[in-house]
């Protein structure tokens, strides 16, 4: 098994207790995909005298960044879409009017599986030039049992092209195609819960995700597919509170939610839900931007009530074409007034937290994935402070990367 040491960095481990986990003048050891030993160069056990040395040349070292919310897989693109809505449009006018997530779906359906993969490779190699080693990719677009599997397949393939970790979410309760217009529970019983049964038996989907809002799903709706997720096995997670507060967050912690997402309506009945259940509010900060929202997430109830807060580009055509998670960091910092600790910590620890992976990514230690980022910076707030600027010098993926 391959064998690696770096030395000579400047090591943010991303763990709790201290400001980034900081260690100056640490060495990592790796040993085939997992770090097996972490502390001063000069202490590594003698079994590392012989291994393959890496200097670092003092960089900055992350654990790889982590996007935990985004609809990477889709076909055509909605740049008419921004036109309308900075001429006056709604999301909600445009929405109802056949476009939005609707428009989308039929670009999607029309499209084949390498049409998707073809088209969504780029923007995943966007994400991997600023140093993410994990990334989460929602169907959602299909809104049919058919396209929907396509799209997980998609996903599937984009891992496996790219050699790093995808993670999927089951998302056909995202919108109501036009031919079941008016008729909310019908799809929910054609095409959500039959799908979900598909993806699951394909080993397709790692979580359900669903869209609370009252141009998408209700409550009741959302507790229904949630309901037969849990009797699959399968985690959850929904996009809630982001245009009005339907109780959704609150719902998805009932569920035991890996996060809730958006939440710009989020009230305190919501924050003390997700708090006494562990769910992660995942921020959104592409999408505030895009739609010129006004209605900031409530962030500092958040951190009083000891909410993990993570951040992610919600990279998709409508309300947040962003596949940048550094812009979506600088994006968290100056639109909802998180430090830059926050923000590196909402791509990396609490990002994991919010997959369910917090065992294995997102932060340096003992036995986890090694999957790191090597910055040429000094000082982590470098990551979230500079804006179109991209300072990864490479990431390092087990010990023969």
């Amino acid at each position: 098994m391959p064998r690696k040491l770096l030395v000579n960095m400047r090591l943010a481990t991303m763990r709790e207790g201290t400001p980034y986990g900081l260690a100056d003048g640490s060495a990592v050891g790796i040993e085939g995909d997992r770090i097996a030993y972490v502390g001063k160069e000069d202490e590594a056990p003698a079994g590392w005298a012989n291994a393959e040395r890496e200097d670092l040349g003092g960089r900055l070292v992350t654990p790889a960044l982590i996007d935990c919310h985004t609809h990477l897989v889709f076909g055509g693109n909605r740049a008419r879409e921004f036109e309308m809505r900075l001429e006056g449009a709604s999301y909600e006018e445009i929405a109802r009017a056949g476009g939005g997530i609707v428009s989308t779906m039929e670009a999607t359906r029309e499209a084949s599986e390498d049409d998707l993969v073809e088209a969504a490779l780029p923007r995943l190699d966007a994400m991997i030039a600023e140093g993410v080693g994990t990334v989460e990719i929602k169907s959602g677009y299909g809104l049919s049992v058919e396209h929907e599997l396509k799209m997980l397949r998609v996903a599937r393939r984009l891992g496996e092209s790219q050699h790093m970790r995808v993670v999927t979410s089951y998302l056909a309760a995202h919108a109501l195609p036009p031919e079941y217009k008016g008729r909310h529970d019908v799809y929910i019983d054609e095409v959500v819960l039959p799908g979900m049964d598909a993806a699951k038996a394909e080993n397709l989907a790692d979580a359900v995700d669903g869209f609370c809002e009252g141009i998408a799903f209700s409550p009741e709706q959302i507790a229904r597919v949630f309901d037969h997720a849990r009797e699959l096995g399968l985690p959850v997670k929904l996009h809630a509170e982001q245009l009005s507060n339907l109780g959704g967050a609150k719902l998805a912690a009932g569920y035991g939610a890996l996060s809730a997402d958006h939440l710009e309506y989020l009230d305190e009945a919501g924050v003390k839900a997700m708090a006494e259940s562990g769910t992660v509010a995942t921020l959104l900060p592409g999408a505030f931007y895009t739609l010129r929202e006004t209605q900031a997430p409530p962030v500092q109830a958040l951190r009083e009530a000891g909410v993990p807060i993570a951040v992610a580009t919600d990279c998709n055509p409508g309300s947040s074409p962003l596949a940048s998670p550094l812009l979506a960091m600088n994006m968290a910092c100056t639109l909802f007034r998180l430090t830059p600790e926050e923000a590196l910590a909402g791509v990396t620890r609490n990002a994991a937290k919010a997959l369910g992976l917090s065992s294995d990514i997102g932060t340096i230690e003992l036995g986890k994935a090694a999957e790191l980022a090597v910055w040429n910076v000094s000082e982590p707030a470098e990551l979230a402070y500079r804006i179109g600027f991209n300072p990864l010098h490479k990431r390092i993926m087990g010990a023969a990367a």
